[in-house]
């Protein structure tokens, strides 16, 4: 154990091995957060689309599973034959984890509309919000707790699913498993392994902060909670 301790210290005892962690670190994030936010974007427009029209809602929930169940790997590869850009560009991985995310939050996003009180909705329409202002100004506010839920998920499986990327060149974290497996070097897989916990945890943590800003409403209400109970 201490020979690995040892090893481990003069694997990051380095500047370059420093500079090439930041940066795949950096790259990590980019390719893992950007196909996030379009992701969401996706589910939220497919999730509007099968409220406004139910009878789209089981094509929605049809084509998000069937999309999630495509390796990834083989998503990569796909890619860029259907666009026409170079295997290593990261811009098959970003169109990629958009599509995963995209589908594994669909249903989330539904529920969490459905989730919003039909006489909230009601109350909306009564004093004359139109179908997209209320969407964007009542439905989708309301539905951020539980849609949060589903984002955080999406979140992990994003930062896992960045590092199959190294496999076909693209960088990221992956770059120090490939690296690690190929020299039987054990350092760069350990340090890869706990940037990327400590990446999903932080990016975790920064999404609840999120859902408390977002909905002041909720954390007022969290926060009323114990002193309701110990007054009763």
């Amino acid at each position: 154990m201490s020979e690995f301790f040892a090893e481990l210290g003069r694997y990051l005892g380095s500047a370059n091995t420093r500079m090439q962690l930041l940066g795949n670190l950096l790259e990590h994030i980019y390719l893992a957060l950007v196909p996030l936010v379009l992701g969401i974007v996706l589910a939220v427009c497919a999730g509007w689309a099968g409220k406004r029209w139910p009878r789209t809602r089981p094509a929605l929930l049809v084509v998000s599973n069937l999309l999630y169940t495509i390796p990834s790997l083989a998503l990569f590869v796909v890619i860029p034959g259907i666009i026409g850009s170079k295997i290593l560009d990261s811009i098959n991985v970003v169109l990629a984890l958009t599509l995963y995310t995209a589908a594994l939050l669909i249903r989330p996003v539904l529920d969490a509309l459905d989730a919003v009180p039909p006489q909230v909705i009601s109350a909306a329409t009564a004093i004359g919000y139109r179908p997209a202002r209320r969407f964007l100004g009542v439905e989708l506010p309301l539905a951020v707790p539980v849609l949060t839920a589903g984002v955080r998920v999406a979140s992990v499986s994003n930062i896992s699913l960045v590092s199959v990327g190294a496999l076909i060149g693209t960088g990221g974290l992956g770059v120090l498993f490939t690296d690690g497996f190929q020299r039987e070097y054990f350092s760069p897989i350990v340090v890869g392994i706990v940037l990327t916990l400590v990446l999903a945890l932080v990016v975790d943590l920064l999404l609840v902060q999120l859902r408390n800003v977002l909905t002041p409403w909720a954390s007022a209400g969290r926060a009323a909670l114990p002193v309701e109970v110990k007054t009763a």
